[in-house]
């Protein structure tokens, strides 16, 4: 089955007086229809630069400057901005991470949502704003037509969460993409955005790329995973393959970072050093300076390539850790 979002040697560059950012370095990705793509990694990884690139959304002074994203057979990067806006919240539909950032504080929740089916639908006032206590309403807002008058500083973070995704889910696009949808929510209120996510796939065949850090909320929702370190994609593989046989070191060390349930008394293994500063990077492999496995060939060779060691399962590493290794 032909991928609906294929994202082709994508290069996301910022030009500043300092030199040249490389936020997003040489990414290739594929969503199927009724598919979830789960995309990890710590801060400044370039997973919401990603996500930004796919609709022409990358704030000033970055710019995609290298590659093809195809969605559906049309050519986003090269489309009138006209056909782009038609496009965006109607077919393919972002979830921003901070949804007190993403919702304007001057303008009512109601004339928020409305505002989307205004502009892609041919609802009158009334309607639209019917629509919208119904969709709040459906999202597990109490009151939702007193909801409608009240302005985002109004309402809790998970609220907020809420309406955000009420936004996202209004129109049942064919691509969404949720950027931490759950991050900073208490655990009750992550089961429930998680819930209705995978209604909307179920009930619609949406695609979704979820973008997190979180490794338990991939576990539950991805069917591949991402592993992105340094502006690019270190591991790829099936979730279980990826859980079970980890072979990147930054991939290890993400696990091993985690608290395990079956072991209430082992010490936490946090990662050393921190993720490198994407200005001017070298060109060697972007873990190299963390990494517990680096060798003089890591250290002399160029970025290594994304290849494929077993089916499926994808790899940009010269000395990964076994391929048996535990998970």
């Amino acid at each position: 089955m032909p991928a609906l979002l294929e994202i082709e040697d994508i290069h996301t560059y910022f030009s500043t007086n300092e030199g040249i950012v490389k936020a997003v370095n040489g990414i290739s990705l594929s969503l199927h229809e009724n598919r979830v793509l789960g995309v990890v990694g710590e801060s400044g990884s370039g997973k919401t630069m990603t996500a930004l690139s796919i609709l022409q959304l990358v704030p000033f002074p970055g710019d995609v400057v290298k590659g093809k994203i195809t969605y559906d057979g049309q050519d986003l990067l090269n489309m009138p901005v006209s056909q782009l806006r038609r496009i965006r919240g109607k077919e393919i539909s972002l979830i921003f991470q901070d949804a007190g950032a993403a919702l304007n504080p001057v303008i009512s929740v109601g004339k928020q949502v409305e505002e989307l089916m205004l502009e892609h639908t041919d609802m009158s006032k009334r309607q639209a704003r019917a629509f919208a206590a119904e969709l709040l309403s459906q999202m597990g807002i109490p009151d939702a037509n007193e909801m409608l008058d009240r302005y985002p500083f109004q309402l809790s973070g998970g609220m907020a969460q809420r309406v955000l995704l009420a936004i996202g889910v209004a129109l049942k696009p064919r691509i969404l993409i949720a950027d931490e949808p759950t991050s900073n929510l208490d655990v009750t209120l992550q089961a429930e955005i998680l819930h209705r996510l995978r209604r909307l796939r179920e009930e619609n065949g949406t695609a979704i790329m979820l973008i997190t850090h979180d490794l338990g909320v991939i576990a539950q929702m991805a069917e591949m995973v991402a592993v992105m370190y340094g502006g690019s994609i270190v591991e790829y593989a099936d979730t279980l393959t990826l859980y079970r046989r980890h072979m990147h070191p930054y991939t290890w060390g993400l696990f091993q970072a985690l608290p395990r349930i079956d072991s209430p008394d082992q010490s936490l293994k946090p990662l050393p050093g921190a993720p490198p500063i994407m200005l001017d990077p070298p060109d060697q492999c972007p873990f190299l300076h963390r990494c517990l496995k680096a060798t003089a060939e890591c250290r002399t060779s160029p970025r290594p390539k994304l290849l494929e060691v077993e089916e499926g399962h994808l790899l940009a590493c010269y000395n990964p850790m076994e391929l048996e290794q535990p998970g």
